[in-house]
């Protein structure tokens, strides 16, 4: 075959798995007509282009096909090299690969832990082959052997099955799809997945809930189903939430870090030790005691950098709406308020809301223990978490109250304006959050953001470290 009949062949394969992947396999039957052809050339079995069977299970069939799943894909740059067959023949190997991590059987309505468990063994064997390790795709920091399938062995291609630089051809290297992107799409169809699977089921399983990637749509089932949770799913439960919390609060805790620096008091005398002194002041202050005879510089006094901060009490009360859509917000600024919590000389209180108010203060040091109390879901009414929340307020001046709701007040709205007027007025710094998230939708309620706007206090939306940035201003000044 010329190079044009291998092109014409190739998108053959791609068209055919674009309409299968997007459900029109009935409006492209002259693209499978025309792909089973392909696949009789090179003397591949026809069972290679069911988008239903599992790679597993077509290698258990065809075990003379492992070597072609277990080799890494080769960049575009090189695909001359590999012959005409050698190229069409990995062609129809990636399309199977991208129908299996992308295709029919995610599409489902429930998921059951045995399709997610298969899931997660095909795109092994996709991330194998763009040269990640397993679970390299979807975030785990380690591969370990999910997904490993027989015939597989413990390396691909010759290569160290650990990932990092040398485990493969770059990560991706020659398609157009960037690795974020990818690893994104994955990440998002998981967390689809999650949310139809029966997740009870593969909670008791140890092993295959030690493949769950911990996620906020995972984090956010779990808070949901806790309640029916017992015993080994219970235990598996609290161990991904963990998870969730620690790999989060080492991101939070690095930006509050950076940004929480107090102002240098100078009322205080520097403390004289040798930690704290300035060099080279000292050495220029005393110039003027430079002795040319014996080559020396007399010092007759030293200085010291100021380095005490100023500490002024700060209170900071966290209100944050439990209802349902407020999970991913409640999540982030629950391990928030514990890492504010930890500063010196802040007194961090945290209160949850639906339709009742309650007091999480004694447990605000410990995310994990504050998440596994809040309930999911009910009304909200804000204006009576607030009237809670204005009984800590001692010190206005000194107080931040941040509130974290969607602001779909099940009240009065001209009542709840009124009172966020007045605690304002008062000296507290008022801080309205509507979403702290990396990304996606939120719905805020647009009564409330166009009225606390000419207030002088827009509702925060977006990143952590707008919230960070608004709690500085606080806690340092």
């Amino acid at each position: 075959m010329d190079v044009n009949q291998i092109s014409a062949r190739r998108q053959v394969l791609y068209w055919r798995l674009l309409s299968t992947m997007f459900g029109l396999s009935e409006h492209g039957a002259n693209f499978e007509q025309m792909s089973g052809e392909v696949v009789a050339e090179l003397n591949l079995p026809q069972l290679i282009l069911d988008p239903n069977i599992s790679i597993q299970n077509l290698l258990h069939r065809y075990p003379e096909l492992i070597p072609d799943f277990n080799q890494e894909i080769i960049p575009s740059a090189d695909v001359e090299e590999q012959g005409d067959v050698i190229t069409l023949r990995r062609a129809v190997i990636f399309s199977k690969l991208l129908l299996n991590a992308f295709g029919p059987n995610t599409q489902c309505g429930v998921v059951t832990a045995q399709q997610y468990a298969q899931w997660l063994k095909d795109v092994g064997y996709l991330e194998r082959v763009l040269g990640y390790s397993l679970g390299g795709l979807r975030g785990q920091k380690t591969g370990g052997s999910q997904g490993q399938s027989p015939g597989m062995g413990g390396r691909v291609d010759g290569k160290s099955e650990s990932g990092g630089e040398g485990a493969g051809t770059g990560k991706g290297e020659g398609f157009t799809i960037s690795e974020e992107q990818l690893s994104a799409t994955l990440k998002a169809l998981e967390g689809e997945l999650i949310q139809r699977m029966a997740l009870r089921e593969v909670l008791q399983d140890d092993q295959l809930a030690s493949q769950l990637t911990p996620s906020m749509p995972l984090v956010e089932q779990l808070l949901r189903d806790k309640a029916n949770l017992s015993g080994t799913a219970l235990k598996n439960a609290k161990r991904l939430i963990q998870e969730y919390i620690d790999e989060l609060a080492a991101v939070l805790r690095l930006q509050v870090a950076q940004a929480i620096t107090g102002k240098i008091d100078y009322s205080v005398p520097p403390k004289r030790v040798f930690r704290n002194l300035d060099l080279k002041r000292t050495i220029w202050k005393n110039l003027i005691n430079w002795s040319p005879d014996e080559q020396r510089l007399l010092v007759d006094r030293l200085y010291y950098r100021h380095t005490a901060k100023k500490k002024t009490p700060t209170r900071m009360i966290v209100v944050v709406d439990q209802s349902g859509s407020m999970v991913d917000a409640m999540v982030q600024c629950t391990i928030l308020a514990s890492i504010f919590a930890g500063l010196p000389n802040v007194d961090v209180h945290l209160l949850a809301f639906d339709t009742q108010v309650l007091d999480l203060t004694p447990w605000v040091h410990d995310p994990f223990e504050v998440l596994l109390r809040t309930q999911l879901g009910g009304g909200t009414y804000i204006y009576s978490a607030l009237q809670v929340a204005a009984t800590k307020i001692i010190e206005p001046r000194h107080t931040a109250l941040v509130l974290i709701s969607d602001f779909y007040e099940g009240g009065s709205h001209e009542l709840l304006f009124d009172y966020i007027k007045s605690i304002k007025e008062s000296g507290t710094h008022f801080i309205p959050v509507g979403a702290v998230t990396s990304s996606g939708y939120f719905s805020v309620n647009q009564w409330f953001r166009d009225k606390l706007k000419d207030l002088g206090t827009p509702i925060l939306t977006g990143s952590p470290k707008k919230l960070i940035q608004e709690l500085k201003q606080v806690i340092v000044n």
